[in-house]
């Protein structure tokens, strides 16, 4: 089992800077990619940024540029910094942790932190 819990959400201007984190803990060691997904009312949760154990990030083509994500392995945790932000960003982001498996993969998710740019 893996447990995760966000933190870092709020509100923030359109333009501002927000850093999420996500800590972990649990069978990490089973873990093959760390990510972010975020969730506005009545649409898909839908992957902001992704980050494996090994190989490249990836991110939505909307926060290319604007988004980071990173990883502390030492501390088990993993960061979404958010620059120049805008409204359409403004959703619930979950941390997910996935384990791919012989036959799929098996994802773990926080509790979500609420994320609102507004002026």
């Amino acid at each position: 089992q893996v447990q995760l819990v966000e933190s870092g959400g709020g509100l923030v201007q359109p333009g501002g800077s927000l850093r999420l984190s996500c800590a972990a803990s649990g069978s990490m060691f089973s873990i093959n990619r760390m990510g972010w997904y975020h969730q506005a009312p009545g649409k898909q949760r839908e992957l902001v940024a992704a980050i494996p154990s090994g190989g490249s990030t990836e991110y939505a083509d909307s926060v290319k540029g604007r988004f980071t994500i990173s990883r502390d392995n030492a501390k088990n945790t993993v960061y979404l910094q958010m620059n120049s932000l805008k409204p359409e960003d403004t959703a619930v982001y979950y941390c997910n942790a996935r384990r791919f498996t012989g036959i799929g993969s098996r994802d773990y998710w926080g509790q979500g932190t609420q994320v609102t740019v507004s002026s």
